[in-house]
């Protein structure tokens, strides 16, 4: 292919007297590198919006629950010593969990109100990297200390040491009548998440401190956290079945699955869109390569009275359509590598420098924009391109051997 692949070249180059094809075999270039760059940044994008939200679901939730039927398991002592024989739970942390209103001033907002074991509940989710102020071991029995998400604090208009009042549905009868139960907790830390649902409405405090404003003598259920995060769904049904059933259980895919499964779907559907974005970028080269062939007709036509055959001539104008696609996937793919790897930096200079916010977090649920780049989407990416760029170049080069030298050079 020596031959075909020296001609091939010198098409690609700019010539005198041939600018115009030149110029659209670079515009042709340019459109394949910025439908792959802006493909590959996409999709960097949905993946480190899939990372960031296992990470933080993760890290507020858990692998996998045990709850009572009605609300209360007994004997959590006991379920969570058995839970722990089995070689892949790795830690195991009692809760209780409920709805409540806190108030502070005139300020009011619902809240869930989780009440923690703050040493066993470091070995299920681990706080400490979200905590901005305070902390878990902050919370001690008796001591009615809080520690709730830094939206929700705003909201309140209190910080560390301030005091919120905590009212719950079930109220004390008194000579005035029903008065609600409340209590009044002091802040002792500010955590965030950066998923607006945690940082407004979630509230932690000490296990005996919960059971006593709700008057429980059991939990609501058992935290469990597991070797193998894909296999939680089975883990925590073997472990409900070696407590002879009779508590309900979840995972993490269960209670989190329209969030995940929006993300493949959105990842599927952009990626269909952009590819065809590549499609049309690749099939610029078309209509490149028809303009060469037509300017080209006479030296295609010396090139056969010298003996080049028409598998030769299409080899050619192949090797000059895959040149470009080539370079210009190239660069698309330094470009989107380049900016997937920089994006939280650019967006952050963006958002400082023209005073905006592109994502909101009172509507995301990510308040950053993360990007994780993976070579399979690289890879994916560029070998769609590449056969596309292929397939483009097959009608104008099937039309550039189809020339007949006689008719093309009888008036010479």
């Amino acid at each position: 292919m020596a031959f075909e692949w020296d001609i091939g070249k010198r098409y690609v180059r700019p010539r005198r007297g041939g600018g115009f094809v030149s110029f659209i075999s670079v515009i042709s270039m340019l459109g394949v590198a910025i439908g792959i760059a802006v493909l590959i940044v996409v999709l960097s994008v949905v993946n480190g919006f899939e990372r960031e939200l296992t990470d933080r679901l993760l890290a507020m939730s858990s692998h996998a629950t045990v709850e009572g039927l009605d609300g209360d398991l007994n004997d959590w002592q006991g379920r969570r010593e058995q839970a722990l024989t089995d070689p892949r739970v790795e830690a195991a942390a009692p809760f209780i969990e409920a709805r409540a209103l806190a108030s502070a001033e005139e300020a009011l907002s619902g809240i869930v109100l989780r009440g923690v074991l703050p040493e066993s509940e470091r070995d299920v989710a681990d706080l400490r990297a979200l905590m901005q102020e305070g902390g878990l071991g902050d919370l001690v029995p008796r001591g009615y200390g809080i520690v709730v998400g830094d939206a929700l604090a705003e909201s309140l208009g209190v910080g560390l040491g301030d005091k919120i009042m905590v009212m719950i549905a079930e109220g004390n009868v008194t000579p005035a009548g029903i008065v609600p139960r409340m209590r009044r907790f002091s802040v002792v830390g500010i955590f965030r998440a950066g998923m607006y649902e945690f940082d407004r409405r979630f509230g932690f405090v000490h296990l005996e401190d919960a059971a006593r404003l709700y008057r429980k003598r059991d939990v609501t259920g058992i935290r469990l956290r597991v070797d193998d995060l894909f296999a939680a769904p089975d883990i925590a049904r073997d472990v409900a079945v070696a407590q002879g059933g009779g508590v309900m259980i979840s995972d993490w895919t269960r209670r989190h699955r329209t969030f995940f499964r929006s993300i493949q779907i959105t990842k599927s559907i952009l990626f269909v869109i952009l590819s065809l974005v590549i499609a049309v970028a690749a099939f610029n080269i078309v209509s490149t390569l028809v303009m060469v062939v037509r300017t080209k007709r006479r030296d295609i036509a010396i090139l056969r009275t010298l003996g080049a055959s028409r598998g030769s001539i299409t080899g050619v104008f192949v090797t000059q359509g895959t040149l470009i696609g080539v370079v210009g996937a190239l660069a698309g793919v330094a470009l989107g590598t380049l900016l997937s790897l920089n994006l939280e930096g650019i967006v952050g200079f963006v958002e400082s420098t023209f005073g905006i916010t592109l994502l909101a977090a009172d509507v995301y649920f990510i308040s950053d924009l993360p990007s994780e780049l993976r070579g399979a989407d690289v890879t994916l990416v560029t070998a769609i391109a590449l056969v596309l760029v292929f397939a483009a170049t097959l009608y104008p080069a099937w039309r550039a051997s189809r020339t007949e030298p006689a008719e093309e050079l009888r008036f010479d």
